[in-house]
């Protein structure tokens, strides 16, 4: 049986460490390296899928019927996954616009 705040720091600390991934990648958008900040967002992507693996574990030990105590922290980290989350999902639908604005600005720049 698992222990739900060990579990809980597992997903805490993969959704964090995929949050600031996300933040890095936003940085090197905002500095026109979509490069780098495509390669962020996936390791971003991974590490996310590590903390909801984990908490899905927890999720469907649940569901067998294992008794499951209540874990503050464990709300905690399912707060945390959801919200890097939906960090990653804005991330990932405004890395095309700054590319598409870059380039627009380039094409500007070279008919001037």
């Amino acid at each position: 049986m698992q222990d739900i705040n060990m579990v809980a720091m597992q997903v805490i600390m993969n959704a964090c460490s995929g949050r600031d991934k996300v933040d890095e990648a936003l940085e090197a958008m905002a500095e026109n390296d979509f490069d780098r900040a495509s390669i962020l967002l996936e390791e971003a992507d991974q590490d996310l899928l590590k903390a909801h693996v984990a908490q899905t574990s927890m999720i469907q030990s649940q569901a067998a019927g294992n008794h499951t105590e209540y874990s503050l922290l464990f709300i905690h980290a399912q707060d945390t996954l959801m919200t890097s989350n939906s960090e990653m999902r804005i991330a990932k639908n405004v890395l095309p616009v700054f590319i598409k604005q870059s380039q627009m600005i380039e094409q500007m720049r070279k008919g001037a």
